[in-house]
């Protein structure tokens, strides 16, 4: 909106770049162009003032098709004034000299002008259509058909407004009409869950059967290992049975035969002891052949006195005395 500042029997006018005014004084244009600032007398000035910018309008259409149903169509028209000194001659865009608003509601005129075009090239191409392709691939189609029939409108180009483009945001059936469709593609949703679900389900008990083989064949392996150690402990005890029956036999069989053998060397030692003894014995009966009973008889008496214990005191009877000398002199005499 254009700045206006008030002064004693003038005026000053000041716009921004966005703003194109036409000041017409007495019938005849003064100033015409876009950003301008200029002085004006509000008796005799007439301004207009059209915006250059680029701007969008949203509507809903509400359409009918093919099939006789319902549909709204969201759609959002971005157009600018391509010829502001046309459009404000063919629509009312003149502001107050005192205040710089309009006096008029231009914009809302040329909102409803785009809204009936928009709509009525929205009836005819959704007329073309069944439901479920309106709602389905119908937005693509009415873009471009809305924008073609704006930008071809004869009562637009000679309004100075050019439509830029035209986006559809959504097509929309009734509600009722809306589930209906979406039952479908719910119900393969639904089937394609249920199939996932399935599918992880017999996943889970093909890995809990392959848990389970694994864990019956991982017994079944210990199982025979411990046979197997149980068969080679029994076979290492008989082993060390018979290792230790047997070195308990060699043992008993050394035993025996060193005791032979000591028994042998003692034998031997006695035999030589006693061959020896009996030659020594032999050699003193030798010795003694031919020697006079009273040298044999007085040898005798000492061989007896070394064996004899020690005597302190030896009392001599005369009978002892008698029946010795007898005993010694009675041989001979004889």
């Amino acid at each position: 909106m254009a700045t206006i500042k008030r002064y004693p029997l003038v005026r000053h006018l000041r716009t921004g770049p966005t703003s194109h005014v036409v000041h017409l004084d007495a019938g005849r244009v003064r100033h015409d162009g876009a950003g301008l600032a200029f002085w004006f007398r509000p008796l005799s000035a007439v301004i207009s003032e059209v915006p250059v910018d680029d701007r969008e309008l949203p509507l809903v259409a509400h359409a009918r098709t093919s099939d006789l149903q319902d549909v709204s169509v969201q759609v959002t028209v971005s157009f600018h004034f391509a010829d502001p000194a046309l459009a404000a001659r063919r629509l009312d865009f003149a502001i107050d000299p005192e205040t710089g608003a309009w006096t008029g509601n231009p914009l809302e005129h040329v909102a409803q002008l785009l809204s009936e075009l928009a709509t009525g090239q929205v009836i005819d191409a959704v007329a073309q259509m069944s439901l479920f392709v309106a709602v389905a691939s119908g937005a693509g189609t009415l873009r471009q058909v809305i924008t073609e029939g704006l930008k071809a409108d004869e009562r637009l180009a000679s309004t100075g407004i050019t439509v830029l483009g035209a986006r559809v945001r959504s097509v929309r059936a009734e509600a009722d009409m809306e589930r209906f469709l979406q039952t479908p593609a719910r119900e393969l949703a639904q089937s394609e869950a249920d199939k996932s679900t399935f599918e992880r389900r017999a996943l889970a008990v093909e890995r809990e059967r392959a848990i389970a083989e694994n864990e019956l064949a991982s017994r079944i392996e210990l199982a025979v290992r411990e046979h197997d150690l149980v068969t080679q402990e029994g076979a290492n005890a008989r082993t060390r049975e018979g290792e230790a029956a047997a070195a308990g036999l060699i043992k008993t069989n050394g035993a025996v035969e060193r005791q032979g053998l000591l028994a042998a060397a003692n034998a031997h030692s006695a035999r030589v002891l006693g061959e020896a003894e009996g030659a020594a014995e032999a050699a003193r009966v030798a010795a003694w052949v031919g020697v006079d009973d009273h040298v044999l008889a007085a040898l005798t008496l000492r061989e007896l006195a070394e064996h004899l214990p020690n005597i302190a005191s030896l009392t001599i009877t005369p009978d002892l005395l008698t029946g010795a000398l007898a005993g010694l002199i009675g041989p001979k005499e004889a």
